[in-house]
């Protein structure tokens, strides 16, 4: 029932993209379609609120889920009318392949009921967060920005490694700069140690992946500089595309530094980890940001499947 969703679903619908599922209050959204003539034809609209039968059922799904961990069946059936609970039952049980949600919402809050219901892969003990920032010169990935407030050294190397798989879907071989505020051990603290040790075990046990780090950003991504200054650099004479932040405060400040010079347009944040393809969007995205995360969740549920 917003109206930047509905221009999204109809784009989406046109461009062949998916096939949209709407959830809300079907009155509402009629009304808002016919005030701003907005056509989504024979596209479905579902109510958890009048889903009587539908919400029993993901409850006690949910309850069996969630059963020694604090919840009993009545708020398991409760939660079922909230829409990002609901939706992500949808998914969980295969009644849709990808949901995307939190445009309105308080990011934490929206993510939830994807770690409770979906879950993260096999292998994966952190979720993590990236974004994908369009320019002239190709697109630029930034990871994570949205989950790990201060990653230690092993989770650095998981984020790493499920960005680099994210990035190779995405049809771009990822180059890979381990940021710090350090250059190759130029200074010590807990963050240039941790990158350093964390680029230490993936030149190690994943050759497959070109990263290089601790390395500052500005070196990273210039390589006259680099080439200059540290020769013996995997990055030497790459495009470097792909940036992997040692804390949540770091990455968040450059995508939205990144984001604001306008310039650049910015997708995400693309989630990584979860078994399914579950997706939130940012408080204030456009409807062309909204599609293009629909387009980012169609390939993650493809590639999941």
């Amino acid at each position: 029932d917003n109206i930047k969703i509905l221009k999204a679903a109809v784009i989406a619908k046109e461009e062949g993209i998916a096939i949209p599922i709407l959830l809300g209050n079907s009155l509402k959204i009629k009304a808002l379609m016919e005030e701003n003539g907005i056509d989504l034809g024979d596209v479905k609209i579902i109510d958890p609120l009048t889903e009587d039968a539908k919400r029993e059922e993901y409850g006690l799904k949910f309850f069996e889920k969630r059963q020694r961990k604090g919840v009993n069946i009545y708020e398991s059936v409760k939660l079922m009318r909230d829409r990002n609970y609901f939706g992500c039952m949808m998914v969980n049980e295969g009644e849709c392949d990808a949901f995307i949600s939190g445009l309105t919402k308080n990011y934490p809050k929206s993510l939830k009921p994807a770690m409770q219901i979906i879950g993260k892969e096999q292998g994966i003990t952190k979720i993590s967060g990236m974004y994908i920032i369009m320019t002239k010169k190709g697109p630029y990935f930034f990871s994570d920005t949205t989950v790990n407030i201060n990653p230690t050294a092993d989770e650095l190397v998981e984020i790493a490694k499920v960005t680099h798989s994210e990035v190779l879907k995405l049809g771009v071989k990822p180059v890979m700069a381990m940021l710090s505020y350090s250059n190759f051990g130029s200074a010590k603290g807990e963050v240039p140690e941790k990158v350093s040790s964390a680029v230490s075990y993936l030149h190690k046990n994943h050759p497959e992946i070109v990263i290089d780090g601790d390395i500052q950003a500005n070196f990273a991504m210039n390589n006259e500089m680099m080439k200059e200054n540290f020769p013996f650099s995997k990055l030497i004479d790459k495009h470097v595309n792909t940036f992997i932040f040692p804390n949540l405060a770091a990455g968040n400040i450059a995508y939205k530094f990144a984001q604001s010079f306008g310039n650049a347009e910015s997708m995400g944040p693309v989630l990584l980890g979860f078994n399914k393809s579950v997706h939130f969007l940012q408080l204030g995205s456009s409807v062309r940001e909204i599609v293009n995360m629909v387009a980012v969740a169609v390939l993650d549920a493809q590639a999941k499947k």
